[in-house]
């Protein structure tokens, strides 16, 4: 049984609380919403673990759409059914989306000025320091394997350092993922 399916022993979130929950992740994302959806879903609400989290997260990665709208959509539904789903994402994405219009209105007003530029490049340089220490974290707390960890690696290297494109990628890296998890499990 994986972690995501032990997940389902614990209590149930009610609408309410997953639509709180979902609207505090999508209005303090800015920059990048995984640390903060995993703070919320794992630390925050105990709703998953963090290995339950990784696994979620790990499905998310290879389904077409941002990683957390595809995560708010499956919680959602994994809780409450299909309007679980939809609570979710109308959460997820009705703050960002106002406070987009709002802040487009503003940078509009002030894109030609350099300290503009310079603050952007900072909230670029911000949101990969999160990004990388939310990886860091989910690796070191999901107990993974050996095979996993090579995985990982040859994820990283393929993608974020020969800049090969997503999903050759994983069609490559998830069956060999699969016969390696195969392989550990007879050994087991």
């Amino acid at each position: 049984m994986s972690s995501l399916e032990t997940a389902s022993e614990t209590p149930r979130p009610s609408l309410p609380d997953l639509f709180t929950g979902f609207l505090k992740i999508g209005l303090m994302g800015f920059g990048g919403v995984g640390p903060v959806a995993r703070h919320i879903i794992v630390a925050e609400r105990n709703w998953l673990d963090d290995r339950a989290y990784a696994e979620l997260m790990g499905i998310c990665q290879a389904l077409p759409g941002a990683n957390t709208v595809n995560a708010a959509v499956m919680l959602g539904d994994r809780f409450r059914g299909g309007i679980g789903a939809l609570t979710c994402v109308f959460a997820l994405m009705a703050m960002p989306l106002l406070c987009l219009v709002a802040l487009a209105n503003g940078y509009d007003a002030v894109s030609g000025h350099p300290l503009a530029q310079t603050a952007l490049t900072g909230a670029a340089a911000s949101a990969a320091g999160l990004i990388l220490g939310t990886a860091l974290r989910l690796l070191t707390k999901a107990g993974l394997a050996r095979w996993a960890w090579l995985m990982a690696a040859a994820a990283f290297v393929a993608v974020g350092v020969l800049r090969l494109p997503m999903l050759p990628t994983l069609l490559v890296l998830v069956p060999l993922g699969l016969v390696a998890a195969t392989l550990g499990a007879r050994r087991v």
